[in-house]
């Protein structure tokens, strides 16, 4: 019993002292519970976990982390594999048929991402028929999913790999190009082709083949012109390891510049 008061006692002056507090924080113009802990997440109290898990504002933030070092972060916002129209083919069947193949395509490689052996891709045709849309859509889809994805554009890849050898730039790492899950290379074939350009391409793409790293390639080029451009060895590891995807039909851009 006397245990019992003792705590009763006790409870009652930290309850008045807490008053006294709070008194004091009012009459300074802060609010009552000013000096309290306040979490941005009360439910894991922002450790990031609850029960050993992985809390949803960490999830969130991972994302968000990876929507920036992507290199693609406005885009994620407004690609998608929803937001992809397949109307624009609409007016040929044949074209149809064969966008919605790469859809389903594309949306199976994300599916299947992470098992077994690494698939890669190659996303051929003329300029404005999607190719961008689709590979910014498995990069989303897959960010959310936790993996590592780069995406860079053929011009900027190469440019970091010159800055780096010729010692442009001390703060360029470019082994994050062989290192992460996923690397998407958009616009293969617009950068200046030149014996160093050409080395880099063979040894990237040849060590992420070896490493069994997924390497998606976005391009204008037909096969005739990769084999002017780039050596056979890189055109063959391509054509033979990747699984082409052919885009068809007219410019997006100029039918929705028509619709206005």
């Amino acid at each position: 019993h006397d245990l019992d008061k003792r705590i009763h006692k006790l409870r009652c002056e930290i309850e008045e002292l807490v008053a006294i507090r709070e008194q004091i924080l009012k009459s300074k113009g802060y609010p009552a519970d000013y000096s309290a802990v306040h979490y941005d997440c009360e439910k894991c109290m922002d450790t990031g976990f609850v029960n050993g898990k992985m809390c949803d504002c960490f999830r969130r933030a991972l994302i968000l982390a990876g929507y920036e070092s992507s290199g693609i972060g406005k885009l994620l916002h407004k690609q998608s594999f929803e937001t992809f129209d397949l109307s624009y083919y609409k007016k040929d069947p044949e074209e149809l048929c064969e966008m919605k193949d790469n859809l389903d395509i594309c949306r199976r490689y994300v599916k299947d991402f992470g098992k077994d052996q690494q698939q890669n891709l190659l996303l051929f045709g003329n300029t404005g028929l999607g190719k961008t849309h689709l590979s910014t859509a498995i990069a989303k889809e897959l960010i959310e999913h936790g993996f590592d994805v780069i995406y860079i554009t053929a011009f900027n890849l190469f440019s970091e790999f010159e800055q780096e050898h010729f010692g442009r730039n001390s703060d360029i790492d470019t082994q994050k190009f062989f290192r992460c899950e996923l690397l998407i290379i958009d616009d293969l074939g617009t950068e200046a082709i030149t014996k160093f350009t050409v080395s880099c391409l063979y040894n990237l793409l040849n060590t992420r083949l070896n490493t069994d790293h997924a390497t998606i390639i976005n391009t204008n080029l037909s096969h005739a012109e990769m084999l002017k451009l780039y050596s056979d060895r890189i055109v063959s590891r391509i054509l033979g390891e990747y699984i082409p995807l052919k885009f068809s039909g007219r410019d997006i851009r100029l039918q929705k510049l028509e619709q206005h």
